[in-house]
């Protein structure tokens, strides 16, 4: 019982143990390794990639896979700047609104196409890409820009907290606090609302989900409305955080996200997983790539180590499902 409890309900022990393990494999062989500068750039380069993580989490547990995320971010983000500086308008807050809202609107597209007409999540996903990245680069722009609104660059460059050591001074930038919050909120949404349990059951099982009383239609356009606002919003942080806009950027780069939602205990069959799991599973590819990149490993075999996570975790998943189906056979005769 209490291995269990370590273990975690989606494997979150495990996924925490093996974290530390690499930590600490990290310090012995580089000893600079261990110190708040690292923790800060460690932060810091996953912030992007939680968000993201986030809104595919509630997919997943939706039991559908979303690959157009990284084409609605860089959308939102770039179209948002390119509108600023179209307006001569500046600020700081908003903007993020109005990148949400973008995505909102671009997620509509999953939306329509699952919740209206049944169609597999990942055919249409995979056309809302090319849809909205070839809109973006035909009808916004193709441009690379290197000058952000006064207010953004001011935002990149403000901290949460500094701590300076021997070493030099680590800087928490500001931006970590909303997405700290949108963990809490997206905790509380699945597991503390009737919202949140109809996504675990439409996921669970959409047939029996519907035979109960779930509006499945409703629900799931809820889901895809809402990761496309963490898109958004997501994009528009990379804008930031990068402080410059590259419609390029980003599309290509959903194998990370989804490998840290699936490693973080995600059922890719749906209606399992958490967002401590994910927390943990988007750190854990966070630290791989860091780790490598501090070894000067090339960055090949970078996409190798997380293709074979990913390959692992689904692994894991497949052999784990099959143990559960041959559960209730055993209960029944040991009762």
């Amino acid at each position: 019982m209490r291995l269990s409890r370590l273990r975690g309900e989606n494997n979150e022990g495990l996924l925490a143990g093996l974290i530390i393990l690499l930590v600490l494999v990290m310090g012995v062989v580089e000893p600079g390794f261990l110190g708040p500068a690292t923790f800060a750039n460690v932060v810091r380069s996953l912030l992007v990639d939680l968000t993201f993580a986030l809104g595919m989490l509630v997919v997943i547990v939706s039991g559908g896979i979303d690959v157009s995320f990284t084409a609605i971010a860089i959308f939102s983000g770039y179209g948002v700047i390119v509108l600023m500086n179209d307006l001569g308008a500046d600020g700081t807050f908003w903007p993020f609104a109005l990148a949400a809202l973008t995505g909102a609107v671009l997620g509509s597209l999953n939306a329509a196409m699952v919740a209206g007409f049944r169609l597999p999540t990942l055919i249409v996903t995979l056309g809302t890409q090319g849809i909205v990245r070839g809109a973006l680069i035909a009808f916004i722009g193709s441009q690379y820009l290197s000058n952000l609104p006064t207010g953004l660059e001011t935002l990149a460059r403000s901290d949460l907290f500094a701590i300076t050591t021997g070493g030099g001074t680590a800087r928490m930038t500001l931006l970590a606090l909303p997405v700290a919050l949108l963990c809490v909120l997206v905790a509380l949404l699945l597991r503390s609302t009737m919202l949140g349990r109809s996504i675990y059951a439409i996921g669970g099982d959409v047939e029996s989900a519907r035979r109960v009383g779930i509006r499945v239609g409703r629900v799931q356009t809820f889901v895809y409305l809402f990761a496309g606002a963490l898109a958004g919003f997501g994009g528009l942080m990379h804008v930031t955080l990068s402080r410059q806009a590259n419609p390029y950027d980003l599309v290509g780069s959903e194998l990370d996200v989804i490998a840290a939602v699936v490693i973080g205990g995600a059922s890719i069959f749906g209606g399992r997983g958490s967002v401590l799991g994910t927390v943990l599973g988007v750190t854990l590819i966070a630290l791989i790539n860091n780790s490598l990149v501090l070894l000067g490993v090339p960055s090949a075999w970078q996409r190798l180590a997380v293709g074979l996570l990913v390959l692992l975790g689904v692994g894991l998943q497949a052999l784990g499902q099959g143990r559960r189906k041959s559960t209730p056979i055993l209960a029944e005769a040991r009762s």
